[in-house]
């Protein structure tokens, strides 16, 4: 346009010309075929023999010179040096440098770009790119010619289409595990997929050692996607090969093995090799947790792996090193950890059963705390098997496997079947062992098979088992109580039994166990306590069962191999390996104080803490398997710690009671073998000291080394009770009681004696063996012989320690009981706060008790009362019954059952009696002032009033018995049951008492069939034992005599002493009733306390008229039958008015109705007669004229024998009768008792309250009664039932059978007779019984209380005998005799009833009542002032427990 150039369009074509040579023309070329020359001259050069001294500088001037000559394309040239650099791998020196000279000719990406178009040809589908190109891409990557983001763009597959298919894995894998199919995941490892270029570089990188950018691109992926593939993992783990060998060679390698060495990698770029654990975290521990689970691919380097964790472990746990080196040292043990957690736990899972390995494994993992080694194992079992699709078709494959082996297995394909677990166990214990768990829970018969099957696990799988254990019983899912919520759940019993069976066959740990229990007992949780049980128990041999027989409870109380032979049930064997193994875990772990300490408190926190809403039942099994176990625990202590370790550990008396609030007897149960071992060692001390053979020194010494190591025992009790406590027990009694046990005491020769005549019967039998052969023989024989020789030599030595025991009690006894009080309250807190305690600790604390009070006795220890401390243990036992739990139930009936033992015993024989009670200070019926406890013989009390005394308690047990059946309470009856059982062997001994809890216990029988069936069973076993002794009881009459020589006791009894202190009227203990036979006697009441020889010149006075009673029994029978006739119609009337009346006393409650006391046959023939008798009470006149001749002849005669009547009345008459008229004379007696004794509550000694509720009797009733009163001379009536009650054999008058027959007609007669006026008279009696009601309710008052003092007598001693038996029932071989007189007499009962009641009300001879009435209130006068005397004179000493007593012991010592 500015017209420079003239020819434009010229211009402008010569422009495209030039622009199209210089854009278009192509001056280089860059097909080989196109300069072929030129290129093959290049090839030539780059593959020429490299080895002299040809560098890349020189053979890049050439390149260049070539390209230039030639005008070959630079890229191309660029992409043939690739080329040959692929195919001369080994060259790297030569062409890394030549590459990355050439590149500073090119633009920087070219060599990227170049790249990425080589591998994108080879990314068809059917194609599959070179290693040799990944190897080029990854040297150059490593030399950093090229970056990886920018040829990571040119790799196929996407990340996306990596992230997707990961996520199908899993999905893939989750489904296997719901169908459960077979999975072979080996075939799933196979080479990776063709067309992923990035693994293929990934494993180039890994190959050649370039850790950096290998790492960048498993960044990229999901976790432990890279690795799955095989090559990969391969890569890697050559590469950590190579890493960690000079360290691995310098601390791993075992001694004794070569291995072989692996040469470092060539390439300078390649990470460090560790030389150290702190370089080996830097680079090995990252690369193993980019390995994961894929470790597996390479065992070798797994052992090598675990072995540095061994080696570093080894270092770790050696102190001496600096603050800075223990702080690196804490980071690399965590990084130990997730190593084993990440890594080698899971590649165990995916090896093939690898032993090896496990063991291996298992050398590193026991240098850990169990505690870490718990959390890898549950990090195991519950985390990682949901990390990686492959274990999760590993798990669901374990799972399938051992379903099909548990489903096979019996126990008679153990060996098969271990194996086979054995197997699965090497690589996944955790999923095996949760499954077999389960099915142990669900089942356990397996239990036996499975322990058995358990041989062939690695030591590694023996401390997961442990691990699973844990687990499972802590699973907060599982319901600890059955649903009735009365009983421990079956799953958790069953994984205890299994728990106790194989941690006593294989060497597991119980460190974790234990702790486990420990932290529950923490956490007031006491369920799992049924563990440590089974534990104990199977590796100790140590059983704590109730129901031990008396046997095995005699061997329990000698030296250790008497208890091992005869004291179990299970011969127990081979327990020394595991009882050590136990030992050392406790000792190890400071668990042994802490479990004793946890167990004794938690006793309690059941109840307090834990119990809360839970069923009594529950609470009851909860505690007392808390208080077995801690007895089992503490006996496993005792007889397993060395002395120092258990004086070491356990603190002193004071300590555990006051800081620790260990209660009581726990407490002494634990300082107990502490006491022993410390007496023992000084003893030996002391003989070592002064070699004195003598017997005297050597109890000397013993009594020495007692005072040096219990005088600082003595002082810290004192602070355990409140100091008035010690006014009436010394501290040394108290310790005294508490430290000594049954061994101390007795030594059992019988069980000694049996145990050694078992082995010679076993020497025998060998002997006689001939299949046996000579070599076993032999040894067999040495076994049993030196077994012999041990038992003897350890019975020798319990000899000499008893003696020299029993030397020290004799001793110290005068400073035992202070008495500084009353005896009365010196026993009480001997019961409180020794006996009662201790009788429910264990069966041998049971027996020990008693024992004890019988040894207190027989030291003469002075201010002990036996006869007191007898009685209060047997006189009410409803409320420590009650407040039992069922195995201390079963240990107080084994106290009650010694005891009574003892007191039988006594009871049996005159001879024995008078040389173990005659003058021993204990059966002292006088208690005079402190200090002064000699009295004469007439003192003491005699033989035949210790047999009323025995008796008194045989009935107090059975009333105590029938009140606990009846009251419907679970708790009253299951332990009532229990404690009978335990104390058959001695009680009931009497027939009646026998017969009255047959019925109560037939009756729980039928009730509780279908509501209880725990308590049927329990009566239904009593009652069958019970029938089983019937044989063996005796009549009442035969267990006591009530001879007139039972009197004599009465001057020893009621003497005043020379201070005025006599003794209470409590020890008329009831066993001492004054008789009086006649009205003379009654006068003479007040001159018995004036001095000795006047009672007995009227003892001896009294005892002619009742041996002549005796003689003429026969003959009088026809007066009998008539004094008998108003008894039972008294009797009948009582029962029409007993079941008018709805009130029933509790002491009605306790010893039933009396419609249940009585025999069938006889309760029919009552009612029969009560209907009659109430329908007639107004006779007709003809009637009344038969009558009252019958009653003037039975008159005279009366007059005549008096005593006889008494004496035959007071036998068979009575021991036949079960009258309720008789108790509630008992029950008026007794008020009236209280009246005259000033209104004062005091409980009457030997009292009982009357079996038969007080209820108002009807008029006529009381007028029959008032009658009978009067007929016969009124003291008679009064005349205490205790002794005459006992007559049967004496005086039972036997009919001739004319005679009866003659009785039967006449009563068949009568009765027709009186049916027929019956109907004619029924309108009459109804008017003239509204008319005799309305008189006699006028009367009631006077008749009544007159009737009180007359029936009260002379004494109140009357009450214990009235109500002695709830049932007497008459023995069986006199049945028939009874039957057949109660048919013969029953109906001239009626009549003469009839006649005397009418008599009565026709004449209205209101003299003679008042004449009685008068005479009475005289009597009463002189009974209340005495009693109030006798009241003054003797203020303590009752052998009665009040109920309230009862209750204060209890709750004092509950």
């Amino acid at each position: 346009s500015l017209g420079l150039i003239k020819q434009s369009q010229q211009f402008n074509q010569k422009s495209v010309k030039i622009k199209t040579k210089l854009f278009y023309k192509q001056q280089k070329f860059n097909l080989l075929r196109e300069e072929n020359e030129g290129y093959a001259k290049l090839i030539a050069e780059l593959g020429q023999d490299l080895s002299g001294n040809i560098t890349s500088d020189l053979i890049l001037e050439n390149i260049k010179s070539l390209i230039g000559c030639f005008n070959l394309d630079p890229n191309r040239v660029l992409d043939i040096i690739l080329e040959v650099y692929e195919c001369r791998p080994e060259y790297d020196d030569f062409f890394v440098p030549l590459i990355e000279s050439y590149m500073y000719m090119c633009e920087p990406q070219t060599l990227c770009h170049i790249l990425g178009f080589k591998f994108k040809f080879y990314q068809d589908p059917s194609g599959e790119t070179p290693s040799s190109l990944y190897r080029v891409a990854a040297v150059l990557l490593q030399h950093n010619l090229i970056d990886l983001e920018d040829l990571y763009v040119h790799l196929l597959p996407g990340d996306n289409a990596i992230i997707e298919e990961h996520k199908r894995e899993i999905v893939e894998a989750k489904q296997i595990v719901r169908k459960l199919t077979m999975v072979v995941f080996s075939s799933s490892c196979g080479l990776q997929p063709p067309d992923n270029q990035k693994l293929g570089l990934l494993e180039a990188l890994l190959k050649i050692g370039d850790w950096h950018h290998a790492q960048s691109i498993m960044d990229q992926m999901p976790p432990f996607y890279a690795t799955s593939h095989k090559p990969i993992a391969i890569a890697l783990c050559q590469l950590v090969h190579v890493t960690i060998e000079p360290l691995y060679r310098r601390v791993g390698v075992p001694k004794g093995a070569k291995g072989s060495p692996i040469s470092s990698l060539p390439n300078k770029r390649a990470p460090k090799q560790a030389e150290s654990f702190e370089e080996l975290r830097k680079e090995v521990f990252n690369m193993l947790c980019y390995l994961g689970p894929h470790l597996s691919h390479d065992p070798i380097l797994f052992a090598k792996v675990v072995r540095l964790g061994k080696a570093f472990m080894k270092e770790f746990q050696s102190d001496g090193s600096k603050q800075e080196d223990k702080e690196k040292m804490e980071t690399l043990f965590s990084c130990l950890l997730s190593i084993t957690d990440q890594v080698l736990l899971p590649s165990l899972s995916l090896m093939d059963c690898n032993a090896c390995m496990s063991e291996e494994l298992w050398g590193m993992f026991k240098t850990f705390p169990y505690q870490y080694r718990y959390r890898l194992y549950g990090q195991w079992k519950n985390e990682t098997y949901n990390s990686h699709p492959l274990l999760v078709k590993v798990k669901a494959q374990t799972i399938d496997r051992a379903k099909y082996i548990m489903k096979r297995l019996t126990k008679e394909n153990v060996k098969p079947s271990g194996r086979q677990i054995g197997k699965l166990s090497h690589s996944n214990p955790t999923i095996l062992f949760d499954y077999i768990l389960s099915q142990i829970q669900k089942y356990d018969n397996l239990i036996t098979p499975v322990v058995d099957s358990l041989k062939y696990l690695t030591s590694l799988n023996y401390d997961v088992l442990a691990y699973c254990i844990i687990e499972a019983l802590a699973n907060p899912e599982k319901e600890r109580m059955k649903h009735d919520d009365t009983t421990i759940s079956s799953w958790l019993q069953s994984l205890a039994s299994f728990c106790g069976a194989v941690f006593r066959k294989y060497p597991i740990e119980l460190a974790g166990l234990l702790q486990y229990v420990a932290n529950q007992l923490k956490a007031g949780k006491s369920f799992d306590l049924l563990i440590l049980k089974e534990v104990v128990q199977k590796m100790a041999g140590i059983e704590i069962t109730e129901e031990m027989t008396m046997e095995q409870l005699e061997a329990m109380t000698g030296g250790e191999q008497l208890k091992a032979e005869g004291g179990y049930f299970g011969q127990i064997r081979n327990t020394k390996k595991s009882s050590q193994r136990l030992k050392d875990a406790l000792l190890d772990h400071d668990l042994a104080l802490p479990l004793c300490l946890l167990m004794a408190q938690q006793r309690n926190g059941v109840i307090f803490q834990e119990g809360g809403e839970k069923h009594l039942k529950l609470v009851g099994k909860l505690y007392d398997q808390c208080h077995d176990t801690l007895v089992q625990f503490g006996g496993f202590l005792a007889s397993n710690l060395s002395t120092e370790d258990y004086i070491k550990r356990v603190p002193s008396i004071d300590v555990l009671c006051n800081e620790f609030h260990t209660p009581h007897d726990a407490a002494f149960f634990l300082s107990r073998p502490m006491y022993a071992h410390h007496i023992s060692s000084k003893y030996d001390e002391l003989k070592k000291a002064e070699k004195g053979n003598k017997q005297q020194h050597k109890v000397h010494k013993y009594i020495t080394s007692c005072e040096l190591v219990m005088a600082p025992v003595h002082e810290a009790v004192i602070s355990l009770h409140l100091p008035k406590v010690w006014d009436d027990i010394s501290p040394q009694f108290y310790a005294t009681f508490w430290s000594l046990t049954m061994y101390d005491l007795a030594v059992p020769h019988s069980s000694y004696d049996r145990e050694v005549n078992k082995l010679k019967v076993q020497m025998k039998a060998i002997d006689d063996n001939q299949e046996m052969p000579p070599n076993k023989k032999k040894k067999e024989k040495e076994r049993c012989t030196a077994l012999q020789d041990k038992l003897l030599e350890e019975e020798k030595k319990q000899l000499e320690h008893v003696q020299r025991v029993l030397q020290r009690l004799k001793l110290e006894k005068d400073n035992w009981l202070l008495a500084k009080s009353t005896k009365n309250e010196t026993i009480t807190k001997f019961l409180q706060l020794c006996i009662f305690p201790r009788c429910i600790f264990s069966a041998i604390d049971a027996v020990y008790c008693a024992h004890f009070v019988e040894l207190v006795h027989q030291q003469k220890t002075p201010n002990f009362s036996t006869l007191l401390c007898y009685d209060r243990v047997f006189s009410d036992i409803i409320y420590t019954v009650a407040s039992c739990t069922e195995n201390e139930a079963s240990r107080y009936g084994r106290f009650l059952c010694c005891m009574l033992e003892t007191v039988t015993r006594w009871h049996s024989d005159r001879v024995i009696y008078e040389k173990e009670c005659g003058n021993y200070p204990g059966f002292l019926t006088i208690l005079r002032a402190t200090g002064f406890d000699g009295g004469n013989k007439a003192d003491q009390l005699d033989y035949e009033n210790f047999r009323h005394v025995v008796h008194k308690w045989h009935y107090k047990l059975t009333k105590a018995s029938v009140h606990c059946l009846e009251t419907g309470e679970y708790t009253h009856i299951r332990n009532i049951l229990i404690v009978l059982t335990k104390i058959l062997p001695w009680y009931p001994k009497v027939l009646n008492l026998g017969q009255a809890l047959e019925r109560r216990v037939h009756k729980i029988c039928q009730e509780e069939k279908e509501k209880r069936p725990d308590l049927y069973a329990l009566a239904m076993g009593y009652s069958g034992q019970l029938k089983s002794r019937k044989p063996f009881m005796i009549p009442e009459n035969e267990f006591h005599h009530k001879d007139p020589p039972a009197r004599n006791a009465v001057p020893a009894t009621v003497q005043n002493g020379p201070g005025g202190a006599g003794m209470p009227t409590s020890l008329t203990i009831n066993t001492v009733r004054l008789e009086e036979g006649t009205t003379e006697e009654t006068d003479k009441l007040k001159e018995k306390s004036q001095g000795v020889v006047k009672v007995i010149n009227k003892t001896v006075n009294a005892t002619p008229k009742v041996t002549t009673s005796n003689g003429n029994s026969a003959s009088n029978s026809k007066i009998i039958k008539e004094k008998d006739d108003k008894e039972k119609s008294g009797k009948e009337k009582d029962k029409e008015k007993k079941d008018k009346t709805p009130a029933a006393t509790p002491e009605m409650k306790a010893l039933g109705k009396d419609g249940k006391d009585k025999p069938k046959e006889e309760r029919a023939n009552k009612d029969e007669k009560a209907r009659e008798i109430k329908e007639k009470t107004p006779k007709s006149d003809k009637e009344k004229e038969k009558v009252k001749k019958e009653e003037k002849a039975s008159k005279e005669e009366k007059s005549k024998t008096v005593v006889t009547i008494i004496e035959s009345k007071s036998t068979a008459e009575k021991e036949r009768e079960k009258e309720p008229s008789r108790e509630r004379d008992l029950a008026k007696e007794m008020k009236s008792k209280e009246n005259a004794k000033g209104g004062e509550k005091v409980p009457v000694a030997g009292s009982l309250k009357s079996p038969v509720p007080r209820s108002e009797t009807s008029e006529s009733e009381r007028e029959q009664k008032r009658r009978k009163v009067d007929t016969h001379s009124s003291p008679s009536h009064s005349s205490t039932v205790k002794v005459s009650i006992h007559y049967i054999n004496h005086t039972t008058p036997t009919l001739s059978k004319s005679k009866e027959r003659e009785v039967e007609k006449k009563d068949l007669d009568k009765s027709r007779e009186r049916s027929r006026e019956r109907e004619k008279k029924e309108e009459k009696d109804r008017k003239d019984r509204k008319r005799d009601h309305s008189n006699s309710d006028r009367e009631v008052p006077q008749d009544s209380t007159k009737r009180r003092k007359e029936e009260n007598g002379t004494t109140g001693s009357s009450k214990h005998s009235k109500s002695e038996s709830p049932s007497d029932s008459p023995r069986l071989n006199e049945k028939e005799k009874e039957k057949n007189k109660s048919k013969s007499s029953g109906k001239e009962k009626g009549d003469s009833i009839k006649a005397e009641k009418m008599e009565k009300s026709s004449s209205g001879s209101k003299k003679e009542s008042r004449h009685d009435k008068e005479k009475a209130e005289k009597k009463e006068k002189r009974d209340s002032t005495g009693g109030k005397e006798e009241k003054k004179q003797y203020p303590f000493l009752h052998i009665d427990i009040s109920e309230n007593y009862c209750k204060q012991a209890f709750s004092y010592y509950m």
